[in-house]
């Protein structure tokens, strides 16, 4: 449900409904809201939705499964009644994308690469769909503390490079994981901005990149943006999207549309205009 020939990066929207999401908490809670949410992002032309039932900000704390399922259980089941778009589910509990796969989600979003629940992986293995898998240093609770490399690009790419191969010995079709970077998650300033300057490196892993940036600290830290930090996230999906993404994960689908279809035509341009 990924193959879009011709319109690459795609753009995720994302779907929190939670209320202590960094950005959008509590916007979304009701099934009502959620699935008008849905709506907008497919009229503004987002390629797949991402759905969402735990926060994953700095310093947030875990949320229970069966809290978890409750939350996006009934909202996945709503928008696949209605609309034909691929969903995501963004969890780190086997237990939670399984409900979300019975409820109609096409995608597991697992910004722990299968490190937090151990039965992730053969579940991914079991159902045959495709898996992001994402790196993080810490936990959401602690990552932010101190985040510390020796050399950010080449550890991250060592650990994808990892659980992309403990993936196939467990059954995982390589052609069915997407792997991101993870901007944000335990990353200083300088770190988030070497990964996006050196993306095109993880393009030899040979995998679908995703990239999310959208409205993160370290846009605020080097714009002085509050709140959507939208110009800074344009930049950051535009950069993205230029440099090898397949796929970038936004909060604001309208704008990011148009920037990712203005990056698409500069690419796809093959001659001068005559």
């Amino acid at each position: 449900m990924l193959q879009c020939p011709g319109r690459h990066p795609l753009v995720m929207g994302i779907l929190n409904v939670t209320p202590d999401s960094f950005s959008d908490g509590g916007q979304f809670q009701t099934v009502q809201s959620a699935i008008q949410r849905a709506r907008d992002m497919v009229t503004a032309g987002a390629d797949l939705i991402d759905v969402g039932g735990e926060s994953t900000r700095p310093g947030s704390q875990s949320v229970a499964e069966i809290e978890q399922i409750s939350r996006v259980v009934p909202v996945i089941r709503a928008i696949r009644s209605e609309l034909v778009i691929p969903l995501s589910i963004d969890t780190t509990r086997a237990a939670v994308a399984q409900a979300a796969l019975d409820a109609g989600a096409n995608i597991i979003n697992d910004i722990s690469a299968g490190l937090d629940d151990p039965a992730m992986l053969p579940l991914v293995a079991a159902r045959k769909v495709k898996i992001i898998l994402m790196h993080m240093q810490g936990t959401p609770a602690t990552m932010q503390a101190n985040p510390t490399y020796t050399a950010v690009v080449t550890e991250v790419r060592k650990f994808l490079f990892d659980r992309l191969t403990y993936a196939r010995t467990i059954g995982i079709d390589p052609a069915d994981v997407l792997l991101d970077p993870g901007i944000g998650f335990g990353k200083t300033v300088a770190h988030n901005l070497q990964l996006l300057n050196r993306l095109s490196e993880f393009q030899t892993l040979g995998c679908p990149l995703v990239v999310g940036t959208s409205r993160k600290g370290f846009i605020g830290a080097i714009t002085g943006e509050t709140g959507d930090r939208l110009l800074g996230t344009a930049a950051t999906v535009a950069w993205a999207a230029a440099n090898g993404a397949a796929i970038v994960r936004v909060h604001d689908v309208p704008a990011m549309v148009k920037v990712v279809e203005m990056v698409r035509r500069i690419r796809d341009s093959s001659q001068n205009p005559r």
